[in-house]
C-alpha cells in the first residue's frame, strides 16, 4: 500500500470515530445492465458489516441511484446512511428521507424530458429518480451508445438551458437534474458533522465523484476506483475489486484494534 494510505489508516486506528464514504456502482459493485442485479463484489458486504458493527466508523454510501435502491442490494443490518441522486437525497438508517422540494417547473421539465425519450424510442434506457432523469447506455454497442447520446442531448440541451437544469454526463450515460446539490455538497455536510479531527475517506469511480474528491481535498483520503487510471483529483488509484477489498480489510483491522496487514493500491 502506498505511504499516503498507510499513514491515513494509522490515523483511523487511533481515532475514536472515522468516516468512510463510498460510491456504490463501479466501486462496491460491478456495473450491471440490470441495475436491480448489481450486487456487491464478493466479500464487500461482510467486511462493511464488520466495520459498521465495530462502532468506530460512520459508514456512508454516496450514489447517483435513488437512495432507496441501495439498501436491498447491500444488505447491511442496520442499513448505513445513504446519500442518493448525487446528493439530492439523504436517507438515514432509521428510514427518514430528506430531500429539497422539487419546484413545479422542474417537475414539468423532467416530464418533458421523459416524453422526449419516449418519442425517440429510448424510454427503456431511462431511470426516473427524485429530481432527475438519467439514461444509461452502457449495455449498448459503441455505435448505438454514441447515436443515443447525440439524440438525447439534442433535445435535453435546450430543456436544460430553458429551465436552468444541469446536464450531468457520467460513465455510460447522462442525467438531467436539479442544479442545487451534488456529491461534493454531501461530503461538505458530513465534514461539518464529524468535526475537524475525524479521519475521512472517499472512494468513487465516476466523473461525478470528482465533486466529492474536490470537497474533501487535503482534509482526508480520496481514492479513484477504476480498472484503468484516468485524470482525477483523487490522491490514490485502486483497481476493483482487489484493492478496494484490501483497503476495507485494513480499515476493519484498524477499527477492531488488530495489527494492520499489508495491502495494495497505486498512487496517482
Amino acid at each position: 500500500m502506498v505511504e499516503k494510505v498507510e499513514h491515513f489508516l494509522r490515523g483511523v486506528a487511533q481515532a475514536r470515530l472515522s468516516a468512510l464514504l463510498l460510491d456504490y456502482d463501479g466501486t462496491l459493485a460491478p456495473f450491471s445492465a440490470d441495475r436491480k442485479q448489481a450486487v456487491p463484489y464478493a466479500g464487500v458486504t461482510r467486511v462493511l458489516q464488520s466495520i459498521s458493527g465495530a462502532g468506530r466508523t460512520r459508514l456512508v454510501i454516496v450514489t447517483g441511484r435513488d437512495a432507496r435502491e441501495v439498501g436491498p442490494l447491500l444488505r447491511l443490518d442496520p442499513p448505513p446512511e445513504i446519500w442518493g441522486a448525487h446528493g439530492l437525497q439523504r436517507l438515514q438508517p432509521d428510514g427518514t428521507c430528506e430531500m429539497p422540494e422539487i419546484p413545479m417547473l422542474v417537475a414539468q421539465a423532467l416530464d418533458d424530458a421523459r416524453r422526449w425519450l419516449i418519442y425517440q424510442g429510448l424510454e427503456e434506457l431511462a431511470e426516473m429518480k427524485p429530481g432527475s432523469i438519467a439514461v444509461h447506455w452502457r449495455s449498448l454497442s459503441e455505435t448505438a451508445a454514441s447515436e443515443s447520446r447525440s439524440r438525447i442531448l439534442l433535445g435535453w440541451f435546450r430543456m436544460a438551458e430553458r429551465n436552468s437544469l444541469k446536464l450531468l454526463e457520467f460513465d455510460g450515460g447522462v442525467e438531467l437534474r436539479m442544479p442545487d446539490l451534488d456529491k461534493g455538497d454531501a461530503v461538505r455536510t458530513i465534514l461539518k458533522e464529524v468535526g475537524p479531527n475525524a479521519p475521512v475517506a472517499y472512494l468513487g469511480d465516476d466523473a461525478t465523484d470528482e465533486h466529492a474528491f474536490e470537497a474533501l481535498a487535503c482534509r482526508g483520503l480520496t481514492v479513484l476506483v477504476r480498472p484503468t487510471q484516468r485524470r482525477t483529483s483523487a490522491q490514490v488509484w485502486f483497481k476493483p475489486p482487489e484493492d478496494v477489498l484490501e483497503f476495507l480489510s485494513c480499515w476493519e483491522e484498524a477499527t477492531a484494534g488488530l495489527p494492520k496487514s499489508q495491502s495494495a493500491g497505486s498512487s496517482r
